[in-house]
């Protein structure tokens, strides 16, 4: 076996052959490079689990010196079918090279991680813990609702825009904002981009982003981050918020069946299943949704909103009564909604202004979107910004676009991390993200 740093000759023959592609070389001989996810040696028989980015795979070989579990290797040899092994296939080795061997063992054993065992250790290592099945599934079909995000924007005459994530106040009031100092002035990083897509409503119409956003809210739940990925989106010239709940129907249908293009093998591995989005999901006014939850589950909902029981309970009638894993609820009263949104209408017309156009999206018993129309009157804005106790001087950058002709508008906003944990039932919204940031982690 060869053991030199740069490959023979014979090896700079034979392109690269990823784990996923080995039915496609049966008895043929093949070159693969990756990483020992695991390794066995049985004295006289030497195995060794190879993974690179498109899986795992079985090689065997004799008079191997195994490296370190993570160390880089190459090996060269046959494909074998053999139904035992990962993918129906394996490697007879014929040549192992160690690219870039390990120095020490790593702090996990990573085939073996779970995610309901030493959660923080898992995180502390998170540079090593990305590495295993599990993990890199759960980002890979993350990245893949971030596609289907761009890819059907685009389809529907969205165009990509990008915001300052440095800002001089916050998009809804409020306390929960990271501070910095800004070449001595006082400034804030963005709790959303919400302000500033609505003034580019007045440029492109139909606008979105993806980017990520501050909170800086102390909490210590399974549901929340301080930093997450945003999928936003604000378009104009709509009748009402029906107009951009249609979309976000639309929308969700068009990511579910990229999921199932290209993500099944991770929703098998994780054991999840990917939902069917209805053609019109269901939608419920705020007040109808409590009284339900309360009638039918004896369930006393608290406060303005609805509480985390109360959405489980909720998304559990919709799925027993109309097979929806999703459900819009509506009509939030104004103490609930920030301040730009839009009031709603009684039924001879006249504004409401207890009540709002806004709405959530619960999917699966958990709120993973806010949205509804905005104001785009002028003076309605300013009164808004008075009724809110906010400094009308301090929200001029904002508020001036409104006097130029802004059209009725609305958007959305997608937390990526939430809706990734949801759909492959990850407990923890935290391995939901790469590195996460909560109140009490600042590294890796």
């Amino acid at each position: 076996m060869t053991t030199e740093t740069q490959p023979a000759a014979s090896t700079q023959k034979l392109p690269r052959t990823l784990t996923r592609d080995l039915a496609q070389h049966d008895g043929q001989t093949v070159r693969l490079q990756g990483f020992v996810h695991a390794r066995r040696d049985l004295g006289g028989v030497q195995f060794v689990v190879l993974r690179d980015v498109s899986g795992i795979t079985q090689c065997v070989g004799s008079g191997l010196t195994l490296p370190l579990p993570e160390s880089s290797v190459e090996v060269i040899g046959k494909v074998k079918a053999h139904p035992k092994a990962p993918g129906g296939f394996e490697v007879q080795i014929e040549d192992f090279r160690v690219v870039s061997a390990a120095v020490e063992a790593p702090p996990l054993e990573i085939p073996k991680m779970e995610w309901n065992v030493n959660p923080e250790t898992m995180l502390d290592y998170r540079y090593v813990s990305l590495r295993g099945l599990r993990e890199r599934a759960a980002l890979k079909v993350q990245g893949e609702i971030v596609y289907g995000f761009h890819t059907y924007l685009r389809e529907q005459g969205f165009t990509e825009i990008s915001t300052p994530k440095i800002v001089s106040a916050g998009a809804e009031g409020g306390a929960n904002l990271f501070k910095l100092d800004y070449f001595g002035e006082q400034a804030y990083l963005a709790q959303s981009p919400q302000l500033y897509k609505q003034i580019m409503v007045g440029v492109f119409e139909r606008v979105y982003e993806v980017a990520a956003v501050y909170r800086a809210e102390e909490h210590a739940t399974s549901r929340h981050l301080n930093e997450y990925l945003s999928l936003d989106i604000e378009m104009g010239f709509i009748d009402s918020e029906e107009d951009v709940m249609d979309l976000q129907n639309g929308l969700l249908a068009s990511i579910m069946e990229r999921l199932r293009e290209t993500s099944v093998g991770e929703f098998e591995l994780l054991g999840a299943t990917i939902p069917d989005v209805p053609a019109h999901i269901p939608r419920i006014p705020l007040m109808e949704a409590r009284a339900l939850v309360t009638e039918k589950y004896g369930h006393q909902v608290g406060g303005k909103d609805l509480d985390p029981e109360a959405e489980r309970l909720l998304s559990q009638h919709f799925a027993e009564t109309e097979g929806s894993d999703f459900v819009f609820v509506t009509k939030y009263p104004r103490a609930a909604r920030p301040f730009y949104t839009h009031a709603d209408h009684n039924a001879d017309g006249t504004l409401n202004p207890d009540l709002t156009r806004g709405y959530d999206l619960l999917f699966r018993g958990i709120e993973i979107t806010s949205g509804g129309q905005r104001i785009h009157d002028y003076a309605m804005l300013m009164d808004s910004i008075r009724a809110y106790k906010m400094n009308p001087d301090a929200m001029t950058g904002y508020s001036e676009v409104f006097k130029f002709g802004m059209p009725p508008h609305g958007g959305f906003a997608i937390g990526a991390e939430r809706l990734t944990a949801k759909l492959l039932g990850i407990a923890n919204v935290r391995y939901a993200r790469a590195f996460p940031r909560d109140r009490n982690r600042l590294t890796p």
